[in-house]
């Protein structure tokens, strides 16, 4: 589902400008398209000249055949150009028509080593053309591949500058599908058009020339189709754009509602909203049908429109040929190969119309990746040569809004001294996470400071800022691979000896240890084999081995049983000495021990103090907590 108003179902904007984005992403691979360019040129000359050279060779049967029957008006070795006044003085007005383009002498037959000669150079033009074809194409197969590597390495590169506000509003299955689905698209659509487009522009160019140099009246007879063809391409091609741009916006559509129906299985089986899924699958499914059939519809009547209108130029060429043949204003051989023209000159028409629509679709990805590409990112950072030395952290009038004219934090002050561990609790959107985001500057403060051991944290680069930090979110992530290796992941290049040291002050080693494989033990990135609460140690065992100058604890103890629980307090005890914590929790039980419990409502500090200090005042926080333990004596 799209959020947040963006609608990836828009249709594409402007296609010039992502089609002249596609020929800058090319520019490194000029040097092979320009040699592309040569062997294509090469390959077409040389599929050019085969019709010319066969129509010779049809001469010459043909002039071997009217040699023979040319003794019937005059003696051998006779030139065949005595033949015409020589048949037209017999009577004979047809032998004398035919004759008029005939070579060598009468009685001579076919000249057989002539026609030999012909034969081997229209096949030796054909293996120059199927290989220079070959060589093109291997070209530009490898610049399209190498476009679409550094496309998608700038794509990921891209995800990484982009601040996180700009991935909250945009859904993961759309912008994954941007990543896959549409450069795939580009990528197909620059090697179908790339290896097809210069061949087709050389061989209307050459096939033109030649047809009008065997004969200008059988080229207007055969270009009299081009005007229509021009109007049945465009319109075709205004029908199909728009459905371009709405298959691929739609495909990005259906990939978000099969992320979300992945993601959220559980939670939608718990309340029973597989048909509601499913209902959004199918309607996002038909849209998708919808688009693509239509689409691929208009841009499917190309080819049998082309093949039409081809098969209605090759009849008029055919018609006006026989008659220039039996008046003698063009030989046989010139005939035969100008049709042979005729047909091919349509194909290379159709096959341009054709790249017309893949260039639409092609451009509609194109837009999509750039859209992408084109996002505002992070500001750009310098680092401070200043060090953190202490570990105090302070909020001086800080406001904040995910919309500037909401806003969520309204005037935040807070100072945090060093090894202190301070709780922030509050109701739901108080404003508690939001606190711990800008922290981290996953989000950029709209006004105020936010300082880490006096220094201003906007400073900073956000390297050096997370570098101070480690953070256990609510919501576990675990990768593929053993154990240990997601502990490890905190830190790299630990030994084993630390990673078990972690394990068993979160508490992990004891599971671990009722396991077959032990640390060994292979997880998905779901942690299938764990339970939800084992998933979260093992997130709270990676913070530890990351041995943070502060640590962020935003609702880590939610998924844990009491007992479990009780493990995790004591190991935050244990490393409590010389670390400052921020615990964000609604289980009150959790942080009665904090130094400092800050009471947040409505993005405001309205309480902080102690367990039994802010008990004692019986306000915001004595409220929260009584609501917890009404039934429990304290």
């Amino acid at each position: 589902m799209s959020r947040r108003g963006v609608d990836p179902t828009a249709a594409a904007r402007d296609q010039r400008a992502a089609l002249a984005g596609l020929v800058r992403q090319l520019r490194p691979e000029s040097w092979r398209i320009g040699v592309s360019l040569v062997v294509t040129a090469i390959s077409v000359v040389a599929s050019v000249v085969g019709p010319v050279l066969l129509g010779r060779g049809t001469d010459i049967i043909f002039s071997g055949v009217l040699s023979m029957q040319a003794r019937a008006v005059a003696a051998d070795g006779t030139p065949m150009s005595q033949v015409p006044r020589a048949a037209r003085a017999a009577g004979k007005t047809h032998l004398a028509e035919l004759a008029t383009k005939a070579d060598g002498v009468v009685g001579a037959g076919i000249d057989f080593a002539a026609l030999t000669r012909v034969l081997a150079l229209v096949m030796g033009a054909y293996i120059v053309s199927a290989l220079a074809l070959w060589i093109g194409g291997l070209l530009i197969r490898t610049a399209v591949h190498n476009t679409g590597l550094r496309l998608r390495r700038d794509v990921q590169a891209k995800i990484d500058r982009l601040p996180l506000s700009y991935l909250d509003s945009h859904a993961r299955g759309d912008i994954l599908s941007r990543v896959t689905n549409d450069v795939d698209n580009v990528t197909q659509t620059l090697q179908q058009t790339l290896s097809q487009l210069f061949s087709a522009l050389l061989q209307v160019v050459g096939i033109l020339a030649m047809m009008l140099y065997l004969s200008w009246i059988l080229s207007c007879a055969a270009l009299a189709i081009i005007p229509l063809t021009l109007l049945v391409t465009r319109w075709l091609m205004r029908r199909a754009r728009p459905h371009f741009g709405r298959q691929w916006a739609a495909t990005g559509q259906l990939s978000s509602t099969v992320e979300e129906a992945f993601t959220g299985q559980e939670v939608a089986a718990l309340y029973g909203l597989e048909d509601d899924f499913a209902a959004r699958f199918a309607g996002d499914n038909r849209t998708l049908f919808d688009a693509s059939f239509r689409a691929q519809f208009f841009s499917g009547l190309l080819q049998p429109a082309m093949s039409a209108l081809s098969n209605l130029s090759y009849v008029l060429v055919a018609i006006a040929g026989g008659l220039l043949v039996l008046t003698g204003s063009l030989s046989l051989g010139s005939v035969q190969a100008f049709m042979q023209y005729s047909r091919q000159f349509t194909q290379p028409l159709s096959t341009l119309a054709t790249l017309a629509n893949l260039l639409q679709s092609g451009a509609a990805s194109a837009e999509r990746i750039f859209d992408l590409l084109d996002a505002p990112e992070m500001a750009a950072e310098v680092a401070s040569e200043e060090r953190v030395g202490e570990t105090s952290v302070s909020f001086e009038h800080i406001r904040f809004g995910y919309d500037p004219d909401d806003p969520v934090i309204h005037d935040f002050s807070l100072d945090v001294r060093p090894g202190q561990t301070v709780a922030i609790v509050g109701p739901t959107g108080a404003g508690k996470t939001t606190l711990v985001n800008l922290l981290m500057r996953f989000y950029e403060i709209d006004s105020g400071t936010i300082r880490l051991g006096g220094i201003d944290t906007a400073a900073m680069t956000k390297d050096q800022l997370r570098s101070h930090f480690g953070m256990v979110l609510q919501d576990t992530w675990l990768l593929p691979g053993s154990v240990r290796d997601n502990i490890a992941y905190g830190r790299s290049g630990a030994s084993e000896d630390d990673i078990r040291a972690a394990a068993a002050a979160a508490g992990v080693d004891k599971f671990v240890a009722t396991m077959p494989e032990g640390y060994d033990t292979q997880l998905s990135d779901e942690g299938a084999r764990l339970s939800a609460g084992q998933k979260q140690l093992v997130t709270i065992a990676r913070a530890f081995l990351a041995d943070p100058g502060i640590l962020i604890l935003d609702e880590a103890t939610s998924s844990v049983d009491t007992r479990t629980e009780v493990l995790v307090q004591r190991a935050m005890e244990r490393l409590r000495t010389g670390r400052t914590s921020f615990v964000i929790a609604h289980r009150l039980s959790t942080i009665r021990d904090a130094d400092v419990i800050v009471v947040m409502e409505h993005g405001d500090v309205v309480e902080q103090g102690s367990h039994h200090d802010l008990l004692e005042r019986d306000g915001a926080y004595a409220r929260l907590y009584n609501a917890q333990f009404a039934d429990m004596t304290d």
